[in-house]
């Protein structure tokens, strides 16, 4: 089971109002809970291995594209767009260390365009864009940590 799989099974149970969903697989066990606090806690354990990997993740805003609100921006920003990270990782703005940057700032993106690399787990996952602009603000360093829902880059939608 892929990433995006387990981030529309998360938004599917989110959106079900379920408690609790189990699911097993041949070489996976996850277990998704929510709770009155508003978080999913994901278990991936793999069948042959013991060791439990843990992941919590807001439920609020399950969707990595959301419109920067006002309050908490500058007048100015309040007309972008935030692309957030879908998952926790080390974030990426190359392919590979010999390769250019993805996107710069200015540069012009269109939906499905590749914006960076998200590593989770030893798998590299490729960030796509869900929005047409322009980049207006890269929000992180180059291989750096980020966190599920973290803002990765503002995009100008005009």
């Amino acid at each position: 089971m892929d990433i995006k799989e387990i981030q529309n099974l998360i938004r599917f149970v989110a959106k079900s109002g379920a408690s609790e969903v189990k699911l097993e697989m041949d070489d996976v066990k996850i277990t998704i809970r929510t709770g009155s606090d508003d978080t999913t806690i994901v278990q991936q354990v793999p069948m042959q291995q013991a060791p439990v990997m843990h992941q919590q993740v807001p439920m609020q805003q399950a969707v990595p594209v959301q419109e920067v609100p006002a309050a908490d921006t500058s007048a100015e920003d309040s007309k972008y767009i935030t692309i957030k990270s879908p998952i926790i990782g080390t974030f990426y703005r190359k392919p590979s260390p010999d390769k250019p940057v993805f996107v710069e700032v200015g540069t012009d993106i269109k939906e499905g365009d590749v914006l960076c690399v998200i590593e989770a787990m030893k798998l590299f996952n490729e960030i796509e864009s869900e929005v047409s602009g322009k980049i207006v603000k890269v929000l992180v360093d180059d291989s750096s940590p980020v966190e599920f829902d973290q803002p990765l880059f503002l995009v100008d939608p005009s």
